[in-house]
Parts: C-alpha cells; structure tokens; sequence
C-alpha cells in the first residue's frame, strides 16, 4: 500500500490541473482551524466542460459518474492549494455534498455522486470514507450534470 497521496496520484494515472480561479463573488476554499471547506466544484477537464446538460435526459448516468470524477480532481487541486502543495496533511475526508442536475424522472443521484466518493476511497483508503448527501437539481452553473461539494480535515 501507498502511503504518499503524490506517489499514489501516479500510481492510479491521476493528473491534477491547476486549482481554478473563482467565476463569481466567493474564495474557492475557507479553512477553519483543521478543516478546509472547497466550494462546489464543476467537471472542467482539462480546463474545459466537456459534458452539459441533464442527466436521464442527454446525460448518460456513465457520463456523469466520469463528471463526478472530474469534479473530485478538481476538488483535489483545490485542497492541494488549501495545503500549501502537500496532500499528505490530509487526515481524512469528512463529507462530500453532491449535485445532479437531472431529468425529473431520475431517481439515481447517489449512483452519481459515487463517481467522486469511490475516487477519494481509491485515493486516501480508510480516510477517503466520508459522510455525504446527493441531491437533485433543475439546473447547475453553465448546464453542468453535477457540482460537488467538500469538507476536509488536514493537518495544521
């Protein structure tokens, strides 16, 4: 097993891009004593939204599972920036808040939103597993499928 969060990124082929700037009137993270809280996050994939719209409707539910992972490296570059470039200060994950924007007959947002939730298992093990909510939405930021959301404790 590995325990250097950088050696296990290259390990599993995980490329992080730079951590995004803000597209409105908020910070992309607050930390607060040992707890760092990422604003939502959109699927941008190498700097560009590659899937939109609504999941169940032109949004296969693999497509977004693949934006939920996107949304969780973004997350990622986010907390790497909150810990001055070193993921190894992260003690655990401590909740995830998920956002589908989704056909009214789509029922199957934690499926979703497992997207990201498996990748931060694969990731940090025992201290990727984390409290969550997957919810539903008419409609997200620039026609996205999901947004994410993330608490983290790390190290002071």
């Amino acid at each position: 097993m590995i325990d250097d969060i950088n050696k296990k990124l290259v390990a599993l082929n995980i490329k992080l891009d730079e951590a995004s700037i803000p597209a409105g009137s908020y910070v992309p993270y607050v930390i607060t004593g040992n707890l760092v809280f990422i604003s939502g996050q959109l699927p941008f994939i190498n700097g560009q939204l590659t899937t939109k719209g609504k999941v169940g409707g032109n949004v296969s539910i693999d497509e977004a599972i693949k934006m939920a992972e996107a949304c969780a490296k973004a997350i990622l570059s986010q907390l790497k920036a909150a810990c001055n470039g070193d993921l190894n200060k992260v003690k655990r994950v401590v909740k995830l808040g998920g956002f589908v924007a989704s056909a009214p007959e789509f029922t199957d947002h934690p499926t979703v939103i497992n997207g990201a939730s498996d990748l931060f298992v694969k990731i940090f093990g025992e201290k990727g597993k984390h409290a969550r909510f997957a919810i539903g939405a008419a409609a997200l930021p620039r026609d996205v499928p999901v947004e994410i959301e993330g608490i983290f404790e790390i190290e002071n």
